[in-house]
């Protein structure tokens, strides 16, 4: 069987069991906050584990792609994985412990052909029940292994304090006392070692888990029954194939032979010739494999959190495939041959192939220009120290973009030691700043201000009425609890019930008025502070306000109607550029304001200009045919399902609020809890202002809507009439103007240059009188003002000329950054001298490097207060014959 015969074999037998098929999620699990990557089959369940909402089927079966970093450095042995696949069967209060062990061994004795008595099955030390079900099943009690907690208990989840838990049964295939460490004892977890390298034993290999969750475990750590037990299994596929056919390994399977077999093309290597081959030609296959599935679910490349990860395996796999040989680009020869095995099972991978090879080439660019200028201070660092300094580490990661793991396995290999404890330090360092810049939400000193108020939910009234009559319950000034607050004071009101939208989802908070009978409150901003807890922030404008009174409640209606059409542009603006560049395309944030928008988005190249146009002109399409806005309210789970966009990263509920723009057919269906208009009519236009990078694979669009949009405009114009009177021109030919002064400032410029190349030709002639004698080389190194390299050039090709025999090596500060040029004649390039390696050697006391050919080569760098420095090494170098790099 292979890889693909056994997946659909285990999800046509439980769907024969009544159980429903899912599709695998994202590995960035929507909806959940707390993970940062998809890491098991149950994670698109948990709300229903939870009981925070119902499933579609009590029974459930998935094959779920799932991501775990924990494993990203151990990658290279025969058995770790950061990609696998889990497949799973799933019973939300439905089936228990009898049918999960009975469907198991059916399975794999009758599914996949293999006999009970070649597993050996462990169980918690405490379940007697399941070790009685084993028997019952006609699994010998000598073949059934009792383990504490560490092995055989799950839970509670996310290592927390409480949660659902239980034991948990775990098949394990043996494959006999002819493989492993040939111990007597060897049995399921076995530690011996079966060789000279300490790998450990593989004579039994856990290939399904069983998962009985019946309790719940409470912080004082007592445990007490789950009314509804549940079962969450996994298999995971990869170990499926190694026992099915036969192999000794994942690599020997269908899933990676195609990678392992392009390596070996690629690098003219051969798998299984030599073990340390062997290991860096699986960092390679498997880390390549798992680069493009992150790629698909929306990760790009970055120095945190998901790109992160997605940044240390596409890295490490460079690594790895230079110490193969491999010093050009290699990833987006790699990644069509895993698209195309696991295409057929995952579709999203063909979908956003040009994505994927984009991000892996633009990345393999980035990683080897990082290499370049960071592998100088690496290597100096590792030649100075015995234990590389963690400030070294967090400026390689910082500026440079090694991640800490990569420079660790490059340190390990010259046997140095790695200060991470200083590294953390680093980064806690810049965390701390980060946090220092954030706003109130992270002060838990005025969480618990709000939680004294000891009100209950705001319920909020907004989407249908911009009026409210509405009581005070909560009342603050001057950070603190009050009953009364009067003229001047500044205020927070909490109200029973409100219009005013809290900021969320990008969305700026609503502005306006509360009026009672005693006082009116001149509100500015309106915050969700507290889950369901609204508050409304203003100022006293006249009389007084008191807890319990009456007020009314007035929601700036212009500035909200502002924002609504600014929020349907964001809808628009989605939407328009998954067209126009790709369903890769997802939402990374926004601010939602009145008088302009911003959308953040991933895309790992800049816009064109076409692109952009194309971009505004479909949003004003959509604008113009006056499409209905329709919003609605359903289960997540079933609007995830049906095709709503979820932004990642945000916590949803139960039930969510959907916003559909429709005329006809859908142009734009996503989740969102904003305010928006009835018709995209009511924008009259869609600008976009500018398209930039606001990091790694992310961009950032800003635009204007409705009033401001037209003020925009209105600015424009003026703009150019005015720019039009001051040129003394029409404004249509305004731009023939502007290119006629820009042709006369370019011939004035080529002018002044060329002055300045036959004054500094002029100024040479002093210049050899610097020549020195080394070694029977005439050697000459200069400081000179020169505006441009070329002009050092032209002067360093002048000098060169004149001495017949001999090294020229001339530095300048062009723009505020040190240059070298390096020339050295025909006859001493036979001799050994090289300008590229004198540049190069002589570059590093400026921070830098440089190259080029042996007869001229040129260097750049940082510090212009070292290039006198850099220019007095240059005699040494040249005595050394050049070697000194």
């Amino acid at each position: 069987m292979n890889s693909d015969d056994i997946r659909e074999a285990f999800l046509s037998y439980f769907e024969s069991k009544g159980h429903l098929r899912r599709a695998s999620s994202s590995l960035i699990p929507v909806g959940d906050p707390t993970l940062l990557l998809t890491n098991a089959g149950m994670v698109q369940f948990k709300p229903y584990f939870a009981g925070e909402s119902t499933p579609p089927n009590p029974r459930l079966t998935t094959s779920q792609k799932s991501f775990r970093t924990v494993d990203i450095d151990e990658v290279g042995d025969a058995t770790h994985l950061t990609l696998f696949e889990m497949l799973g069967n799933f019973s939300i209060g439905d089936y228990f412990k009898a049918e999960a062990i009975e469907f198991a061994l059916e399975f794999v004795s009758k599914g996949l052909g293999l006999e009970k008595e070649r597993f050996a099955i462990t169980v918690h030390d405490s379940d007697d029940e399941a070790f009685e079900l084993l028997t019952r099943a006609g699994i010998q009690e000598g073949r059934i292994y009792r383990f504490g907690d560490e092995d055989n208990w799950w839970g509670p989840p996310i290592h927390g304090s409480e949660g659902p838990c239980g034991p948990c049964s775990e098949l394990h295939f043996d494959f006999g006392p002819d493989r492993g460490c040939r111990q007597d004892d060897c049995g399921p977890n076995c530690t011996h070692t079966m060789n000279e390298h300490g790998d450990t034993c593989n004579r039994f290999v856990e290939l399904w888990n069983l998962v009985f969750m019946q309790f719940y475990h409470h912080p004082d750590g007592t445990r007490t029954p789950l009314p509804a037990p549940s079962i969450d299994t996994g298999m995971g596929l990869e170990r499926a194939a190694t026992i099915l056919q036969g192999v000794d390994t994942i690599y020997e399977t269908d899933l990676f032979v195609p990678l392992v077999r392009r390596v070996e093309e690629l690098t003219e290597e051969k798998y299984g010739a030599a073990r340390d081959t062997d290991y860096a030609v699986r960092v390679v296959a498997e880390h390549s494999r798992s680069a493009i599935f992150l790629i698909a679910d929306g990760v790009v490349p970055g120095n945190e959190g998901r790109g992160y990860v997605l940044r240390r395996v596409i890295r490490r796999a460079i690594r790895h495939g230079r110490r193969l040989g491999m010093d050009g680009p290699f990833l987006d020869k790699l990644a069509p041959v895993a698209i195309d095995k696991m295409g057929a099972a995952y579709p999203e991978l063909r979908g956003y192939q040009d994505f994927i090879l984009t991000v892996l080439r633009l990345e393999e660019e980035k990683f080897h220009l990082a290499f370049q200028n960071g592998e100088a201070i690496l290597g100096e660092a590792l030649d100075q120290h015995g234990t590389l300094p963690g400030e070294v580490v967090f400026r390689l990661w910082d500026t440079y973009g090694f991640p800490a793991e990569v420079t660790q396995e490059i340190a390990r290999e010259k046997g140095v030691e790695v200060d991470l404890e200083g590294f953390e330090r680093e980064m806690e360092a810049q965390r701390q700043r980060a946090r220092a810049s954030a706003r109130f939400g992270a002060d838990h000193a005025k969480i618990r201000l709000y939680e004294s108020l000891g009100v209950g939910a705001t319920s909020f009234l907004g989407y249908e009425q911009l009026t409210a009559f509405s009581v005070v319950v909560g009342l603050i000034s001057n950070g603190e609890v009050v009953d009364q607050v009067r003229e001047g004071a500044e205020a927070e009101v909490v109200l029973v019930e409100t219009p005013f939208y809290p900021e969320g989802g990008g969305q700026v908070g609503d502005a306006g008025q509360l009026v009672g009978p005693d006082g009116k409150i001149e509100i500015a901003d309106t915050q969700m502070v507290m889950p369901d807890l609204v508050v409304h922030f203003g100022k006293v404008a006249q009389g007084k306000v008191s807890l319990g009174q009456t007020m009314d409640a007035h929601v700036d209606a212009v500035r909200r109607e502002d924002t609504a059409r600014n929020h349907t542009a964001t809808h628009l603006l989605h939407a328009s550029l998954r067209q126009v560049l790709g369903a890769h395309v997802r939402q990374a944030g926004s601010l939602v304001a009145p008088d302009r928008l911003r959308f953040d988005f991933s895309h790992v190249e800049p816009m064109s200009a076409h692109e952009i146009e194309s971009v505004e002109w479909l949003v004003n399409e959509k604008v113009r045919q006056n499409a209905e806005v329709h919003w609605s309210e359903d289960a997540y789970s079933a609007a995830t399902q049906r095709g709503a966009l979820a932004f990642f990263g945000d916590k949803y509920g139960e039930n969510v609020r959907l916003v559909e723009i429709a005329n006809g057919s859908t142009f734009s269906f996503e989740v969102c809890g904003g305010t928006h208009v009835r018709r995209t009519g009511e924008l009259g236009a869609v600008y976009v202002l500018g398209e930039s990078s606001i990091g790694a694979g992310m961009r950032r669009i800003e635009a204007v809507s409705g009033r401001a949009a037209e003020r925009e405009v209105r600015g424009r114009l003026n703009t150019t009439a005015s720019l039009a009177s001051t040129l003394q021109t029409t404004v249509p030919d305004i731009a023939q103007k502007v290119q006629g002064l820009l042709d006369d400032l370019d011939e004035a410029r080529r002018k002044n240059e060329a002055l300045e190349r036959k004054l500094a030709l002029t100024a040479a002639a002093d210049l050899l009188e610097l020549r020195q004698e080394i070694d029977g080389v005439s050697v000459l190194t200069a400081n000179v003002a020169g505006s441009s390299v070329d002009t050092l050039r032209e002067i360093g090709d002048w000098l060169r000329d004149k001495l017949g025999s001999g090294v020229v090596v001339l530095g300048s500060v062009v723009e505020d950054r040190p240059v070298m040029v390096a020339m050295v004649t025909a006859d001493l390039v036979d001799g050994g001298l090289d300008a590229s390696k004198i540049v190069k050697s002589a570059a590093k006391a400026i921070q830098g490097g440089g190259g080029g050919r042996p007869d001229v080569a040129q260097a750049g760098g940082r510090r212009a207060d070292k290039l006198d420095e850099a220019l007095g090494l240059v005699p040494g170098i040249v005595r050394d014959k050049g070697a000194g790099s």
